[in-house]
């Protein structure tokens, strides 16, 4: 791969993760205060208008489909919108950073159901990542009686929700295009997301409409820019890019509410990136260049 595609792939990641980070920023914003919007509303919107967006690409690019594996995309779709959902409401109950940082546990998850359902052999290096990211998760939830936070096991919960989606993705991508897989996950999720909605619903005022408008949009926009990512440079070389979402989700979250980072976050969330940088590391050297085509999802693009 030449230094300008790497390039090219780095700079695609990067903004990826800017609005990945921003997505969760404004899922924040929709759900403050006392007339704030349920998780399950904002998940709604999250799809609503990401189906909006990929359709109206479908109909202007008109690409062409293979037979979809049906069963895979409804379960795949699930886990997705669970894990959202619960993101989106992680972010009510804890920093932005925290829980940006839990939710990076997801391919430690997805490894141990590898290992699990997919009869896969890991080393002791993976172990070793796998440990390292969930003794960072500790130090975030802050296990002691006057520092527990319970909105972390949320974030957590959403870690583990979205590595059941990374282990059925692995599946798809080997049999599907990309842009059919993107525009099938939130067809299913729209519909998904707004059953469960209406338990919860009432009329956004203009100025959360807005903001559904953009979270969705902003996802639609994160998963292209990833997808190109992926397609220009090896998943060695790309994924590590996708953990400046921890930078970007900060850096929105001091703006926004002033929120600074303590030592214990700071510790955690290095801890975490520690394991999940040498995960990353193992699985490059393990599977080498994907299959063109292949894109795995990226950590909250769902």
């Amino acid at each position: 791969m030449d230094r300008s595609q790497n390039l090219a792939a780095a700079g695609f990641m990067l903004v990826a993760t800017a609005f990945i980070a921003g997505t969760t920023l404004l899922a924040k914003m929709a759900g403050a205060g006392p007339e704030g919007l349920h998780p399950l509303q904002i998940s709604q919107g999250r799809f609503l208008f990401a189906f909006l967006a990929f359709w109206t690409a479908a109909a202007v690019l008109r690409p062409r489909f293979t037979r979809p594996a049906w069963h895979l995309h409804a379960a795949r779709t699930f886990a997705g919108w669970g894990g959202v959902t619960l993101m989106f409401a992680a972010v009510q109950l804890v920093a932005l950073s925290d829980a940006t940082a839990i939710t990076f546990l997801n391919p430690v998850f997805a490894m141990v159901l590898a290992v699990v359902f997919l009869r896969e052999t890991v080393g002791p290096w993976r172990w070793l990542a796998a440990f390292l990211a969930f003794a960072g998760a500790l130090i975030l939830i802050r296990p002691g009686p006057g520092s527990f936070q319970p909105g972390a096991l949320v974030a957590l919960a959403a870690a583990a929700v979205m590595g059941v989606e990374i282990t059925l993705l692995k599946f798809l991508t080997g049999r599907e295009r990309p842009f059919q897989i993107l525009l099938l996950n939130n067809s299913f999720g729209v519909v998904l997301a707004t059953l469960a909605a209406l338990f919860v619903w009432h009329w956004p005022t203009p100025r959360q409409w807005l903001i559904l408008a953009a979270i969705g949009l902003m996802m639609a926009a994160a998963q292209s820019f990833y997808i190109q990512a992926m397609r220009r440079a090896d998943a060695s070389f790309a994924m590590p890019f996708s953990y400046a979402t921890l930078v970007f989700a900060t850096l929105y979250d001091l703006a926004a509410f002033g929120v600074v980072p303590d030592g214990l976050s700071l510790i955690g969330a290095g801890v975490i990136l520690a394991g999940g940088l040498l995960l990353a590391w193992r699985e490059g050297r393990r599977a080498g260049p994907p299959p063109a085509g292949r894109v795995v999802s990226p950590r909250g693009a769902d």
